[in-house]
């Protein structure tokens, strides 16, 4: 999946926290993210705070499919409020997909 797919796909799935998100497609969305908040941050503060609040919940989305797509459930993003969290969650989303269906029954998707 390239960058303009995984925006799109992203996008279009803004909160579908079903399914299952390929590395790519959460890699890519990731540097969009990066990319659009910086160019928000140049704009000012009103601005920067609109598009978290935009990107939010496709983010969380896409991170919970990408949790799925490693045999994992989307309330492991809690630990993202730990702060040392990250690291743990940051680990299992550089994981590859598991090739078989997961406990939430969708096929595999790359």
């Amino acid at each position: 999946m390239d960058f303009v797919q995984s925006v799109q796909s992203c996008l279009g799935q803004y909160a579908t926290f079903s399914g299952r998100a390929s590395r790519s497609e959460y890699w890519w969305f990731f540097l969009f993210q990066v990319v659009v908040m910086i160019i928000a941050s140049m704009l000012g503060d009103v601005v920067y705070s609109l598009a978290s609040l935009a990107l939010l919940l496709p983010a969380l989305a896409v991170g919970t499919r990408r949790l799925h797509d490693i045999g994992r459930t989307g309330w492991w993003q809690l630990l993202l409020l730990t702060g040392i969290g990250f690291l743990v969650l940051l680990y299992w989303w550089v994981q590859p997909g598991e090739a078989s269906a997961n406990s939430y029954g969708e096929p595999f998707a790359d």
